[in-house]
C-alpha cells in the first residue's frame, strides 16, 4: 500500500526515507486554477516500512493551501478542528492505515473488501438531510463524501500488505458552485492516501483491474433485491465473475468494538461537554420540552461539539414511560419528572446520557425512593465495567435486573410473573462509538475487555395501573452513562452529568 506525505516547505523537493508510514500534509502553498494536480512520482508504493519515492511539482502560480476547498475539513483549511496529520478530528492518517491493514490481515488470501459510501438522502425535492457517511466506510477511510467506493485488496501475508483504491467524484467547479465543494480524485490519493483513485463515474471500467485475481469479496452492500441483482451486484459480477461474496460486517465489528486511545479521547470530549450541558439544564426551570431540547443542542455547539448524536428524548411526566419518545412538544409540570436522553458528537464519535430529575428541582419522597432504587442498581453495574470483572453485557443485564428486583420489593412492589419485563423492558446497555448503537450484530455475550465502550442504563417505568403501588404510578426513570471498560476500573465518559439526589437539588440552591 502507498502511504505518503506531501511537501511542506517547497514546491519541489525530494522526500527522504522514513522509518514508518506517516500522515499526509498539504503544502503551505499550491499552484492550480482549481485544485493541485497529482504529485508526479516514479514509485509511490511502500516497500516494507521504507520507500523510494521522488516527488516533484511544477506550477505557474502559487496560492495558499488554506484557500483550497475540500468536501470536508482538513488541517490546512481548518486548523482549529484538526491537528497536523489528522484526517478527522483526533484520528490520524496513520490510524486509518492501521485499521485497513488489520482488516485485510484478518481476511483470507486473494480477498478484497468493497465499501460503498452512504448516499445523500432527501427530505423532499431538492432539500436534503445533512450527509452522514456509512460507518464502516468512514472507519476505514476517513473520507466523508457520498458517491464514493473504497476497495481494499489483500496483497500478502505481512501487516500492511494491501492496496487501497478510492473512487469518488472528480472536481467540478460548476456543480460545486451549487452544491458546495468536494475533494476530487487527486485529493483521494494525496490526502486520503489511496494507492489508486478514479472517477466514480468510470467505476464500471476501472473496478475489474482493482479486483484482478480476487477470489473472495467481502461486502455488506445489497447485491440482490427481491431475488434480482442490484446495479451494484451487476457491477461486482461483471468486474469479478469468478469471485464468491461474503458479509463484511462481523470482520469490521471485531476491530470497531475495541476502541483506540484516540477514539476514547473523542468520546470523552463528547461525554464531558454533553454532561456539562445536562447539568446546566438541571439548574434551570423549564416550561416546555422543546425549549429544553433546544438548549442542549445549543450548548453542544457552543462547547465545541459537532452537534447532536441523535434526536433527544425530552419527556415530561408519564411520557417518560415511552422509551423513545422524541416529539418533545409537551409542557413540563413542577409536580413531575422530566426524563432527558441526549448526547453530543465529537469527531464523528457519540456519547449517550440519560438523566431524570424533578421539574421543580426538588424530589418528592416517592420520587426520591424510586430514583434511588434505580441509581443504586446503576452504580453497582457501572462498577463492574472492568476487564477484571469478567462479565458480558448480557451478564450485566442479569445483575442489573436482580438489583432492581431487590430494590423494588423493598418499596412494596409485587413482582410475580412478567412484572420485571413490564417495569424494565429494555436491555441494560449497548455498545457505543461511531454509532449510538455501535457495531450492530456484535454479540452481547462477549466478555468485556479493555477498550470496549458501552452504556449502562437501567430504567423503571411504572404504568398507571392498580397492580403497582399508588405512590409510584406514572413515574418513568432512567439513568444512563457512557462507560469505557478499563482493566481494573471503569472510565465513566459522562461523569460531568450529576446524578445524586443531593447534587441535583443543590443546583437550584
Amino acid at each position: 500500500m502507498k502511504f505518503h506525505q506531501l511537501p511542506l516547505r517547497q514546491l519541489e523537493r525530494h522526500l527522504k526515507p522514513h522509518s514508518k508510514p506517516f500522515s499526509p500534509q498539504l503544502p503551505r502553498s499550491l499552484s492550480t486554477p482549481s485544485y493541485p494536480p497529482r504529485l508526479l512520482s516514479q514509485s509511490s508504493t511502500c516497500v516494507g516500512s521504507r520507500w523510494n519515492s521522488r516527488f516533484a511539482r511544477a506550477y505557474s502560480t502559487v496560492i495558499p493551501a488554506s484557500n483550497l476547498l475540500f468536501g470536508q475539513p482538513v488541517h490546512e483549511t481548518h486548523p482549529h478542528l484538526l491537528a497536523a496529520g489528522e484526517l478527522t478530528p483526533g484520528i490520524t492518517a496513520q490510524e486509518y492505515h492501521e485499521r485497513r491493514a488489520a482488516l485485510c490481515q484478518s481476511l483470507p488470501p486473494d480477498s478484497a473488501v468493497l465499501l460503498p459510501s452512504a448516499t445523500l438522502k432527501y427530505r423532499s425535492g431538492a432539500v436534503f438531510y445533512p450527509f452522514r457517511q456509512e460507518s464502516n466506510f468512514l472507519y476505514l477511510t476517513g473520507f466523508s463524501e457520498p458517491d464514493s467506493l473504497a476497495v481494499l485488496k489483500r496483497t500478502g501475508d505481512k501487516f500492511g500488505d494491501y492496496t487501497f483504491h478510492l473512487y469518488c467524484r472528480p472536481k467540478d467547479p460548476k456543480a460545486e458552485q451549487w452544491n458546495g465543494p468536494w475533494s476530487g480524485v487527486d485529493a483521494a490519493r494525496d490526502v486520503w492516501n489511496a494507492d489508486e483513485a478514479g472517477d466514480i463515474g468510470r467505476v464500471e471500467s476501472l473496478l475489474a483491474d482493482a479486483l484482478n485475481g480476487v477470489k473472495k469479496i467481502f461486502t455488506d452492500a445489497d447485491l440482490t433485491k427481491y431475488g434480482v441483482p442490484t446495479k451494484f451486484g451487476n457491477l461486482v459480477r461483471s468486474a469479478a465473475p469468478n469471485a464468491t461474496t461474503a458479509p463484511l460486517k462481523s470482520h469490521v465489528n471485531v476491530l470497531r468494538a475495541v476502541k483506540s486511545p484516540a477514539e476514547i479521547a473523542n468520546m470523552r470530549k463528547a461525554g464531558q461537554a454533553s454532561g456539562r450541558a445536562l447539568t446546566e439544564a438541571m439548574r434551570r426551570p423549564w416550561k416546555y420540552e422543546k425549549e429544553l431540547a433546544a438548549f442542549l443542542e445549543y450548548q453542544y455547539q457552543m462547547s465545541g461539539l459537532d452537534g447532536q448524536a441523535y434526536i433527544p428524548v425530552v419527556a415530561g411526566g408519564p411520557k417518560a414511560l415511552l422509551i423513545h419518545y422524541v416529539l418533545n412538544n409537551g409542557t413540563l409540570n413542577d409536580s413531575e419528572f422530566v426524563l432527558v436522553d441526549a448526547g453530543g458528537e465529537y469527531g464523528t464519535y457519540i456519547t449517550d446520557i440519560t438523566r431524570t430529575w424533578p421539574v421543580s428541582g426538588k424530589f418528592t419522597q416517592a420520587q426520591k425512593d424510586l430514583y434511588n432504587a434505580v441509581l443504586r442498581a446503576q452504580r453497582s453495574s457501572v462498577s463492574l465495567c472492568r476487564a477484571s470483572a469478567n462479565v458480558t453485557l448480557d451478564k450485566l443485564h442479569q445483575i442489573t435486573e436482580n438489583a432492581l428486583r431487590d430494590q423494588l420489593q423493598q418499596l412494596g412492589f409485587t413482582l410475580s410473573g412478567d412484572a420485571m419485563g413490564l417495569l424494565f423492558p429494555h436491555h441494560v446497555g449497548h455498545y457505543i462509538g461511531l454509532d449510538v448503537h455501535d457495531v450492530p450484530g456484535y454479540p452481547r455475550n462477549v466478555v468485556l475487555k479493555e477498550g470496549h465502550c458501552i452504556t449502562i442504563e437501567p430504567g423503571i417505568y411504572v404504568p398507571d395501573d392498580e397492580r403497582w403501588p399508588k405512590a409510584f404510578r406514572g413515574l418513568g426513570i432512567r439513568i444512563e452513562d457512557s462507560v469505557c471498560v478499563d482493566d481494573d476500573s471503569p472510565l465513566i465518559l459522562t461523569t460531568e452529568a450529576v446524578k445524586e439526589v443531593d447534587d441535583i437539588e443543590a443546583l437550584r440552591d
